[in-house]
């Protein structure tokens, strides 16, 4: 928001200088981003006199003048035409340095000498274009500065307002908060109306269709007014804010919007049908025109302002060309409203259009203001238009909003904010800035009415927050702070996440972090079951873009992004897991709430080992994944894993892969290949091993601590023993047989060997086992281990109808 320094003056008669002003707005809340003197540095730009205008002898879009600035005349080339003798000019002398770091010098210009340049009203920095040079009043004495000739000097003041301050969007809101700081009073605009016999509601009508996005709307009327350029101090005060002047009557319009704070729009009456205006929802897909020569596709969640037949604004953010005030316009419909901030909000970034109005309805415009913003605009266009103000106002008003009133506890404020601070004073510091407040029986609570123009306000600690900021937070005492050092442990949830963590940072794997939010395209590339509750992801209210717009079910659409990504960038040698929530509909009908759990995956795949010189050039298999998980599993203490190759992930290789399962425990998730349909969806091609586990029952299974035997002393005796089994039976039934039939003596059994082909019946297998015996307390003998190898071997083949090779 920028204001100027003179035009708060009007308001409050306040003696701080421009730099005191900034800094207490700024210790108040209202952060000053610069303070810039209007005519600063440009006390060589006089006022001077043209004593003649001569066509240059070598350039006929040239003149030269010779300028008496009432000392000497001197010569100046200019490249103007909208001068001629005997006006007064504002002329930049020699040594003169103009804004934008222009330096006046003297020159020779085609031939001819030039010592000054006659300045623009744009080379002054009073407007952002301008046509010819700035002609002055011809009363001026000549010699002295232009901007106190024209009483120009001024300071423009830049605040960086926060969202939660629409107030403050104005020179009134400003004022007010300058009045509080400097103990003044607050001075409104009056405006003075002389209204015709005519009635308003006599000539137009207002109806609201949709009175959640719109409360209220009014209008007035102004006829017989006359298109013309507004007077210089109207085009300066706009100018000096940011604003481009147009003609007197929209001039008017931005001047109240700046002024007030509350957005006005003013309709060719000509162009209203039925003489009507009628307030509602955009048809779906239609067409508008908008007044910066756009045509936009509405929504139908765009509210616009129509008149009996058409659209004629896109309501709070921009008119229609179908009914702006043209040059022949004589009759003003003029409007000031209230719309629902989230519907502009939602319709500004939908459309890409961002305006002056648009910024003050979606912070919450003041609805209070609409009747003093209507007379103060139909008073000034009466004024500078020569019309006549129609008699009596429009005002549709259905369901006028409540006043919030909010209960002050003396005493909290003052814990809160640590100064004692007597109930009097709040009151005073509360009033200062137009809040309503009551003591009452309670002398411990004050009842505050929050006026319209304070959205902000909804709770007490908002009105303590108002308190400390107009008490002055420079002015409370420098305390040092008192803590207290304590020692904790951190639970045993986040313990297991960093120990799960660190385990796989030992085994060579860097941790990605993606997004929560992803696509439903990318999720349905896992191609799952459509009974399958990851199918029906929880939908954001208000996404970013397709991209993010549901919750994520899966890490592994996204973990094979960044595979995917990572080999585009000819990483080809890649371990990354993430730790991380996925987000499940509670239920699976209904995805309007979800369930957050922790859930683990990670993907290796290229060499086994780094590139060198000694290393091989081996790529990963199933088996670098299960070696994971079993050192994972054997970390955290968890026995009794199983691995099976049923109710395995449509997304993995059903030949390759496997589910891990806990004993009581349930599934704990899957190993194995990534299907080749899902890398190609990708765009990966080579092979790709995820682990996928759910992290909840991981941690659900970890137990008590871990149990450890002791190292035995006797040497170990090793018996191999080959097996002819059927195909359907796995290693993983011959270790379980083994640690169930052999209580004592075997330290271990390992399959080192499998083999079909030759030699062997179709439908069987070739399997081999190393069963490694050894006593904790002796040396077995030779009988001891045939004799418990005996029995291990004949229960094999009895439950498994194994063979001896």
């Amino acid at each position: 928001m920028i204001v100027t320094y003179n035009w708060l003056k009007d308001f409050v008669d306040f003696d701080l200088s421009p730099q005191e002003l900034c800094d207490r707005l700024t210790m108040a809340g209202l952060e000053v981003d610069s303070l810039e003197e209007i005519g600063g540095g440009l006390d060589s730009v006089i006022v001077a006199k043209l004593e003649s205008v001569e066509t240059h002898p070598d350039a006929d879009r040239l003149t030269v003048c010779q300028v008496n600035n009432g000392k000497e005349t001197v010569q100046v080339v200019c490249g103007a035409t909208n001068h001629k003798s005997g006006d007064f000019i504002a002329f930049a002398q020699v040594g003169s340095v103009l804004p934008g770091d222009f330096k006046i010098k003297k020159s020779k210009i085609r031939g001819q000498e030039s010592q000054g340049m006659l300045c623009s009203e744009k080379e002054l920095g009073l407007a952002a274009e301008s046509e010819g040079i700035l002609i002055l009043p011809a009363d001026l004495p000549l010699g002295i500065p232009v901007f106190d000739a024209l009483n120009l000097r001024d300071f423009r003041i830049e605040i960086g307002l926060t969202p939660n301050r629409p107030d403050c969007l104005s020179i009134v809101g400003v004022a007010r908060e300058v009045a509080a700081l400097a103990g003044k009073e607050l001075k409104l605009p009056v405006s003075e109306i002389s209204e015709s016999s005519e009635d308003v509601n006599g000539l137009a009508s207002v109806v609201i269709e949709n009175a959640d996005g719109c409360p209220r709307y009014a209008a007035r009327m102004i006829k017989g007014v006359a298109i013309a350029p507004s007077p210089d101090w109207l085009v300066r005060r706009l100018e000096a804010v940011g604003m481009r002047s147009i003609n007197n009557i929209v001039d008017v319009t931005n001047y109240v919007m700046m002024e007030l704070g509350h957005p006005l729009h003013a309709f060719d009456y000509r162009f209203v049908a039925e003489r009507k205006i009628v307030v509602k929802n955009a048809d779906d897909n239609s067409k508008f025109m908008t007044l910066d020569d756009q045509e936009r596709t509405l929504s139908g969640e765009d509210l616009m302002i129509c008149d009996g037949v058409k659209p004629v604004a896109l309501a709070g953010i921009m008119g229609g060309q179908n009914s702006e005030v043209q040059d022949d316009t004589t009759d003003i419909l003029l409007e000031a409203a209230y719309f629902k901030p989230t519907m502009i909000r939602r319709s500004s970034k939908r459309h890409g259009l961002h305006t002056e109005s648009s910024h003050r309805f979606e912070r919450g415009a003041d609805i209070d203001m609409i009747p003093v913003a209507l007379d103060r605009a139909a008073s000034l266009m009466a004024q500078l238009g020569q019309g006549q103000v129609v008699a009596g106002i429009i005002d549709n008003y259905p369901e006028p909003l409540k006043t919030p009133v909010i209960s002050l506890s003396v005493e909290k404020t003052v814990a809160l904010i640590a100064v004692q601070v007597a109930a009097d004073q709040i009151v005073k510091l509360l009033s200062s800035i137009g809040l309503s407040v009551e003591k009452t029986d309670n002398a411990d609570i004050l009842k505050v009415t929050v006026p319209s123009f304070r959205p902000d306000i909804e709770r007490e600690v908002d009105l303590i927050e108002e308190v400390v900021r107009l008490y002055g937070y420079d002015n409370i005492p420098v305390t040092m702070p008192v803590g207290t050092v304590d020692s904790s442990l951190p639970p045993k949830r986040q313990k297991l996440q960093n120990q799960v963590q660190d385990i796989f940072v030992g085994n060579g794997f860097s941790e990605t972090i993606s997004y929560s939010f992803v696509s439903e395209q990318l999720l349905g590339r896992l191609s799952l079951p459509a009974d399958d509750v990851r199918t029906k992801p929880v939908r954001l209210l208000n996404p970013l873009s397709e991209d993010q717009a549901v919750m994520r079910t899966s890490l592994v659409p996204s973990m094979l992004e960044s595979v995917a990504r990572n080999l585009s960038y000819r990483n080809s040698d890649l371990r990354l897991f993430e730790l991380r929530p996925v987000f499940l509909p509670v239920h699976s009908a209904d995805a309007s709430e979800c369930h957050e759990q922790l859930s683990l995956v990670a993907a290796i795949s290229g060499r086994r080992e780094p590139e060198g010189w000694a290393q091989g050039n081996q790529p990963v298999d199933f088996f670098d994944a299960k070696g994971i998980v079993e050192d994972l599993l054997w970390q955290l203490g968890i026995d009794g894993a199983k691995y099976n190759n049923e109710n395995i992930a449509s997304y993995l290789h059903p030949g390759k892969s496997c589910s891990v399962d806990l004993k009581g425990a349930g599934s704990l998730g899957f190993i194995g290949e990534v299907h080749p349909e899902l890398l190609h969806k990708f765009d990966i091609e080579q092979a790709v091993y995820i682990i996928e586990m759910n992290v909840e029952t991981l941690i659900s299974a970890v137990g008590g601590t871990k149990k450890f035997s002791p190292l035995s002393k006797f040497p170990s005796v090793i018996r191999d023993t080959a097996l002819l089994l059927d195909d359907s039976v796995t290693a993983a039934q011959i270790i379980e047989i083994t640690n169930r039939s052999v209580k004592k003596g075997v330290e271990g059994v390992t399959l080192f060997d499998l083999y079909t082909g030759q030699g062997i019946p179709a439908g069987k297998k070739s399997l081999a086992i190393r069963v490694r015996y050894r006593d904790l307390e002796k040396t077995l003998k030779e009988e001891e281990v045939v004799k418990m190898h005996d029995k291990l071997i004949r229960s094999i083949c009895h439950q498994l109808g194994a063979e001896i090779r």
